[in-house]
């Protein structure tokens, strides 16, 4: 078969394939790593810590910015206080304070995510944004009467007035101390709420929710599945809701519980959140790692990478456990979550497709190889490094990992090889 004939059979193809409307979706939060810090029992975030969630490194050594936007979140101080309802016993003021010093820190969370992308700046390039920062929010809990004392006044949250100071109280905190910080790589973008359901919100969510606004922010929510008032999250005053499928945590639930998560989300306008943990490890024993694959195949065959932004949970620190792992099979199945990543950076998210036709040059990546035809003679296939990989037209082999295609006459397309 001619190259021209696979192009127009290609071409037939895509046009064939469902499209995807977007759903769910949020320019500054598209792939957004979830970070829970703060707590005694979690890592110190320094920068070696913080490295596979900044940039991926592939099987084949290649590196690639990860998530483009992070939520950093905490629900306990690891010592018996929490921060939401049901995590011990309720947070004070001093608790609160605690927390905001350890967001802050130097070297640690914010601080050294902001000093890791500066750091591999210089190795891979400038990834031409700067990454979104959520920023979770503590919840002001409903019956606690000794939180303590805001402007003179003892604060009782039985009353929802005093709720309310206290949140725009923590808001403020947060608000001010990033901007005083002067992070170089780092954009503050909203805020989110930790309570998984709307039980304990007692009303208070569509004032914070306006508070949020007037000062230029977005506020999010990730619920669980079924949870109470997931379909009325625009009500309660959200920017954007995550769905939570919940299959990863219960090995007697169907596979088909993601689709039916995915649907849901699309019902309802939502994101979704992509879920594993630590048993994920391919050579954990009774290892879940075929979970984590069910959630990427169901996210494919359900259109969500096309069209919807997710949060990825990754419990504590799985990521950093599969990055520190001998085993190569947790390399590749963050390879094929971090191809989806590069991909939705580079070409858009809601039906961008991946071959693009011009005058001059055609250029699509399939499975270990680049289908290529210009009219103006050889094109060259460049690393994203500039290293020169291959020259020619046709089906050219080639690693994973993204090209830039370059015709002679100067039109270029950047690609990604599976």
């Amino acid at each position: 078969m001619k190259i021209v004939d696979v192009l127009l059979l290609f071409a037939a193809l895509s046009c064939a394939a469902p499209v995807y409307a977007e759903y769910g979706m949020d320019k500054d939060v598209v792939d957004m790593g979830l970070i829970y810090q703060g707590g005694v029992h979690r890592p110190d975030w320094t920068q070696e810590e913080l490295k596979p969630y900044v940039v991926h490194e592939y099987a084949d050594g290649h590196k690639e910015w990860f998530f483009s936007s992070y939520l950093f979140l905490e629900f306990t101080n690891g010592n018996g206080v929490g921060y939401g309802t049901g995590y011990g016993t309720p947070a004070k003021k001093t608790d609160w304070e605690w927390l905001l010093d350890r967001i802050f820190a130097a070297d640690k969370g914010l601080d050294a995510l902001d000093k890791c992308i500066e750091q591999y700046k210089s190795e891979i390039g400038d990834p031409g944004f700067r990454h979104k920062i959520v920023l979770g929010w503590v919840m002001p809990i409903d019956g606690q009467s000794d939180w303590g004392e805001l402007n003179g006044k003892n604060l009782n949250f039985n009353v929802r007035s005093h709720r309310l100071e206290a949140a725009e109280w923590y808001l403020d905190q947060l608000m001010s101390r990033f901007d005083n910080a002067g992070y170089k790589n780092l954009e503050l973008v909203g805020f989110y709420c930790i309570e998984e359901d709307s039980n304990h919100f007692n009303g208070l969510t569509p004032f914070v929710s306006d508070y949020i606004h007037e000062h230029g922010y977005k506020f999010y929510w990730i619920p669980f599945f079924s949870a109470a008032g997931y379909s009325d999250w625009k009500e309660l005053g959200f920017d954007l809701a995550f769905l939570q499928p919940n299959y990863f945590f219960n090995v007697d639930l169907h596979p088909s519980r993601v689709t039916d998560a995915c649907r849901l989300a699309k019902m309802n306008d939502m994101g979704l959140e992509m879920e594993w943990e630590y048993t994920v490890l391919h050579e954990s024993p009774d290892s879940r790692y075929g979970m984590l694959e069910e959630y990427i195949d169901r996210f494919e065959e359900q259109g969500v990478f096309d069209s919807s932004a997710i949060a990825y949970y990754s419990g504590t620190k799985t990521i950093l456990q599969m990055y520190e792992s001998s085993d190569i099979e947790n390399t590749v199945i963050l390879d094929r979550i971090a191809d989806h990543i590069v991909d939705r950076r580079v070409n858009g998210v809601g039906g961008v497709e991946d071959v693009k036709a011009t005058d001059n040059l055609y250029a699509v990546g399939g499975q270990g190889e680049l289908l290529v035809y210009c009219e103006s003679g050889n094109a060259r296939v460049y690393s994203v490094d500039g290293r020169l990989v291959a020259e020619g037209k046709g089906f050219i082999k080639c690693p994973k990992g993204m090209y830039i295609v370059v015709a002679e006459n100067g039109e270029s397309k950047k690609v990604i090889v599976r």
